[in-house]
């Protein structure tokens, strides 16, 4: 899923992430100790006010992982993690490997399906962070 921004100019690729999920941050972290990271923005869509420069609300956000890439353009869900892969050498194979297999669509399915999971689940602990 693509659509581009006009209005930031970015020279980083600028991974949106939601620090206050267990899950999110520990992968986060994981990505973010691997060669290449430090080429990357990082952004914990958790913190107050922290999307809006980027023009994407908290909720969209919270829903759904957001890359930008380095054109502007947002990558969301399994095609988020494609670009955020390609950017690490440790990943840049897989990232090659579910593009050419043409994967992404059903991989993006899966992650929508686990998203809304994990939203909802979050939300009904009080836990999302998503204005409801």
């Amino acid at each position: 899923m693509q659509q581009q921004i006009a209005h930031v100019d970015t020279v980083k690729p600028t991974v949106f992430y939601d620090g206050s999920c267990p899950l999110c941050s520990r992968e986060i972290r994981h990505y973010r100790r691997l060669r290449g990271a430090e080429q990357l923005l990082w952004i914990d869509v958790s913190e107050p006010e922290a999307t809006l420069a980027y023009g994407l609300t908290k909720d969209a956000a919270m829903a759904r992982f957001h890359v930008l890439d380095a054109s502007g353009e947002w990558q969301t869900g399994a095609y988020g993690f494609a670009e955020l892969w390609s950017q690490l050498p440790a990943y840049r194979w897989l990232a090659v490997l579910v593009k050419k297999l043409r994967l992404l669509p059903l991989l993006d399915k899966a992650y929508t399906r686990f998203a809304r999971w994990r939203l909802k689940r979050d939300c009904t602990s009080g836990s999302c962070g998503v204005d409801e």
